[in-house]
């Protein structure tokens, strides 16, 4: 058996020894659960989430000024005062350090029982911006499973790119033995030992280089997840990728489901509530008063040195605007104006929308195609590169030989362009899904 087979056969051994330690010693992660520690640990969900908790404790009877209030309070008032008093028949009548008291305590109730319907404009609104708040959480929670799924994905192309040069090194390594041995038996001259060793330099260099980036990029990944960034982990490196969808359809889910569209068409509706309570200044406001009171009041010198009262109190006030100088029509024409410019938003928001799911569709086919076409020249890379070694193998071809080393480069560029076109195949699915607000992390 020949050394080129001999290589052959350790290197398949290696290689897959040294893939089992490496899934023995890392953490297997998988799309699904890294969408499901970012949803749990995420710290820009978490602050969406809680923004979403304080709108919805905003909407209440009593933020819209719709419950009355009630209140307790108190009021003792005293004087010490050197007091000097005249009647009315002229007798006078004087006193030093003459204390007074004034006591008043109990409960009171207001309560606004109209207000040209303001108030219920209001709850309304309040509800609308709770369900801005919900939009906006679901946005949060898009991007960052978007993020997550776009860099689990560049991490299995990395570790694919790895894989791939990890293979070379270890053909360029053969080439280098082998050199070495022709050398030796002096069949090979210096040269031929001097081009392997500078070939398998400079693959181990591009291996390095993209060991850093793999690296780098997990700690990217683990940042996202809020975890440790310095938890070691490998991915899965099959690559599952929809060719189903359909732009029709994406666009109808769009309109449905994108939550900036629907942040837009909430904030119209906002807009009309505001309107709504502007124009209910044009009607009267009505308050109702009650309450129950008890007073005490003492007096060191006068006709009435003490009396008390205790009871109840009630009345009722109303007050309309009746001029302002306008600037209830001024109010009024502005809020029009808000509703007119949040429908134009609308309609913006929709063109935007189209244009960017018709722009990443088409990528998306591109791509469909490219990831196709690169799995086939991957396919014929390996076969002219499993020739080129058999010819290495029975001595045709030398290690000095550019064919040699023209196929092996070949090879590894092909699982490279294969690894890229099936990542970005993948990039493109999940941008439309993004878009059509429907990602999902199958």
């Amino acid at each position: 058996m020949t050394n080129a087979m001999n290589y052959k056969i350790i290197f398949s051994i290696v290689t897959l020894f040294a893939g089992v330690i490496t899934m023995q010693s890392q953490e297997m992660l998988t799309v699904e659960d890294a969408v499901k520690i970012a949803l749990e640990n995420n710290y820009e969900i978490k602050i969406a989430s809680n923004d979403l908790k304080i709108d919805q404790q905003n909407v209440s009877l009593a933020n819209a000024g719709i419950l009355p209030n009630l209140s307790a309070n108190i009021t003792n008032n005293n004087s010490i005062l050197d007091t000097k008093q005249t009647q009315g028949d002229g007798t006078e009548r004087e006193l030093d350090n003459a204390r007074n008291l004034n006591l008043t305590y109990g409960v009171a109730l207001n309560w606004t029982v109209f207000d040209g319907m303001r108030m219920f404009a209001r709850h309304n609104q309040l509800k609308e911006l709770e369900k801005f708040g919900d939009a906006e959480l679901k946005l949060t929670i898009l991007t960052k499973i978007s993020d997550v799924i776009t860099t689990y994905y560049d991490i299995v192309q990395q570790q694919q790119q790895l894989s791939a040069l990890d293979t070379t090194i270890v053909i360029s390594n053969v080439r280098v033995t082998t050199a070495t041995n022709r050398y030796t038996i002096g069949k090979a001259s210096k040269l031929e030992v001097l081009n392997a060793q500078v070939d398998l330099n400079t693959d181990t260099t591009e291996f390095l280089r993209q060991k850093e980036l793999y690296a780098n990029t997990k700690i990217q990944l683990n940042q996202i997840l809020a975890r440790d960034p310095n938890i070691d982990f490998k991915v899965k490196e099959e690559v599952q990728i929809d060719e189903s969808l359909l732009l029709p359809d994406l666009m109808i889910l769009a309109e449905k489901q994108n939550p900036q569209l629907q942040a837009q068409v909430i904030n119209k509706r906002v807009a009309e509530l505001e309107l709504k309570q502007i124009k209910g200044d044009r009607y009267p406001t009505v308050n109702i008063s009650s309450g129950y009171n008890f007073t005490r009041s003492e007096a060191s010198l006068g006709f009435i040195t003490q009396s008390s009262g205790k009871g109840f109190v009630y009345g009722i006030n109303a007050t309309m605007n009746i001029f302002n100088g306008g600037l209830q029509n001024r109010n009024e024409k502005i809020a029009k104006l808000q509703i007119e410019n949040s429908q134009i938003l609308i309609d913006q928001q929709k063109l935007a929308l189209n244009t960017q799911l018709s722009t990443a569709y088409q990528t998306y086919m591109t791509n469909l195609q490219l990831s196709k076409l690169e799995a086939k020249n991957e396919e014929i890379a390996k076969q002219n590169m499993d020739i080129t070694f058999e010819k290495f193998r029975i001595g045709t071809i030398t290690t000095t030989t550019l064919e040699f080393r023209t196929a092996q480069i070949n090879y590894i560029n092909a699982k490279v362009r294969n690894s890229n076109a099936q990542y970005q195949a993948k990039i493109s699915e999940i941008a439309l899904k993004e878009l059509a607000g429907n990602l999902n992390f199958d």
